[in-house]
Order: structure tokens, then C-alpha cells, then sequence
């Protein structure tokens, strides 16, 4: 991907070629989201140059990538491996959000003891590492619209509660090139909605909260946006309903992609 300066002069606008996997295919996307194609000549888009952001921070399951579907793979194949029953795929979705400690927690039956999470904790992340990417796939329009942000001048970072290596891993083979940084679940560091990792984030990356928006699809990344003193914007393809979303006091919701760029963007 080659950014091209936009000669009109605006400070954060620029044109990019993008190859759109399994398309074929070329296009230019302007500072404003707009796509044109076929890529190679100079359409410049007047777009205002003040941006209201100049970071994105996004959730993972749920938001970037549809993961529920080896979530719940490896989870039944981790229980059947120690001897516990299967859970259904709604059950798992209900599971998730938490971290892969919160996630097994609530799989297991309520006798469990250490020895048995223990056992199982060793299994999942064993089945997880080799199979986090059989079925995952990103959200419609979601690989497109990262490339928008970023140029329009935007930086774009992950913050999961997925295990580290699972997102540095899925960032890598399904974003490539997309993230200025990723950052799942490490040993010392609070996970979400604890604002630890977000600001770890704007600090590393030089970005103040009043120019810092979080999206995600959940209760506890509108926590964590709210104790980040950041924006939060709701997307509601996730694993969790709309109205979890409003009770947790997200202003902001959004259907598509689309619409996502515009509430970031402006336009």
C-alpha cells in the first residue's frame, strides 16, 4: 500500500492504493472514506482539515474480527479434552468479553476445582494458538474502513482482552500493516474496563484522551472508554445487543462500516 500527498495543501489529507484481498482489484480511498477507482490518477476530495480525532483504538472480538466461531470450537474442544460438557455457541457469545480466564470461569461447572482450570486454561490456549484463525473473518467493510481512517491521517491501534499472542497473531495475518500498535492480555497489566492498556496506548503513541476514540461492541468497552476518559463509539454486529450498549451509556452507536467512518470522520 503507497500513500500518495494530497497537493491540495490539507495537513491530514492524502489519497492511498489499496488492494482489496480477493477482489483483484485496485482502488483509491480518499481522506474522507470515499473509494475511487481504478487507482492511478489524482481525484482530490475537499474535505475540511480539522479532525475531532486522531486516534482509533478498537476492540477485537466482536468489533474488528467475527471470532465467536473458533471461540466455541476451542472452548468444546478444550471441555472434552478434561471431561466437562460442551457449551452451546449463545452461551459461549454470553462468555466472552472478559478475558480467557472470565471465559473458561463461566464454561465450567460450578464444582470445578483449581486442579481441573488449571487442566483446562493448559488445553485452550494449547487449541487456541492453532486454531484462532480456522473460521475467524473480519466484519464487512471493516478492513476498508481501518484504511480510511488511517488516511485521513487517523493513527489506528487494537485493545483486546484476548490473549496476547491471539491478537498480535490475528492483527497480523488479517490487518496487515493496519495497526500502529496491538495489545491483548499480558501478565501484570488490568484488563478491560480497567483503562490501563488504552492509555499505554495514547501514551506510547503521543495522542491526548480529547483526541482518543474507543469502539467497541460491549458493556465493558463502553466501561473502558468511560475510564479512559476517551469517546466511545458503539458497534452493534458484536456479540452484545444494542441496549447493553445504551445502559453502559454509549451515545453513539452504529450499524455498518459506513456509518462507523462517518461518526469518526465527520460527513
Amino acid at each position: 500500500m503507497q500513500g500518495e500527498a494530497d497537493e491540495s495543501g490539507g495537513e491530514n489529507r492524502r489519497q492511498e492504493n489499496i488492494c482489496v484481498r480477493g477482489e483483484g482489484k485496485c482502488a483509491i480511498i480518499c481522506a474522507c472514506g470515499h473509494v475511487r477507482a481504478p487507482a492511478g490518477g489524482k481525484d482530490v476530495c475537499p474535505r475540511g482539515k480539522d479532525m475531532r480525532y486522531r486516534l482509533a483504538v478498537f476492540d477485537m472480538d466482536g468489533t474488528i474480527l467475527d471470532t465467536l466461531d473458533d471461540l466455541t470450537d476451542t472452548l468444546n474442544m478444550s471441555l472434552a479434552e478434561v471431561g466437562m460438557p460442551v457449551r452451546t455457541k449463545d452461551e459461549v457469545r454470553s462468555f466472552v468479553g472478559n478475558g480467557v480466564g472470565k471465559l473458561l470461569e463461566r464454561a465450567v461447572p460450578p464444582d470445578t476445582t483449581e486442579e481441573e482450570m488449571a487442566a483446562l486454561a493448559g488445553a485452550f490456549r494449547k487449541n487456541y494458538a492453532v486454531h484462532c484463525a480456522d473460521k475467524t473473518k473480519p466484519y464487512d467493510g471493516v478492513p476498508e474502513l481501518i484504511v480510511a481512517l488511517r488516511a485521513a491521517g487517523l493513527k489506528t491501534a487494537v485493545v483486546s482482552n484476548k490473549v496476547d499472542f491471539a491478537v498480535q497473531t490475528l492483527a497480523e495475518d488479517y490487518f496487515k500493516g493496519l495497526f500502529d500498535m496491538a495489545v491483548g492480555e499480558r501478565e501484570g497489566v488490568r484488563r478491560k474496563p480497567a483503562p490501563d492498556s488504552v492509555n499505554e496506548v495514547m501514551r506510547t503513541l503521543g495522542i491526548p484522551q480529547e483526541e482518543t476514540v474507543y469502539i467497541g461492541d460491549s458493556d465493558v468497552d463502553a466501561d473502558t472508554a468511560r475510564n479512559a476518559g476517551v469517546d466511545f463509539v458503539g458497534v452493534e454486529w458484536g456479540f452484545r445487543p444494542r441496549e447493553v450498549l445504551l445502559e453502559h451509556g454509549a451515545t453513539v452507536t452504529v450499524k455498518t462500516a459506513d456509518e462507523l467512518r462517518r461518526a469518526v470522520l465527520g460527513g
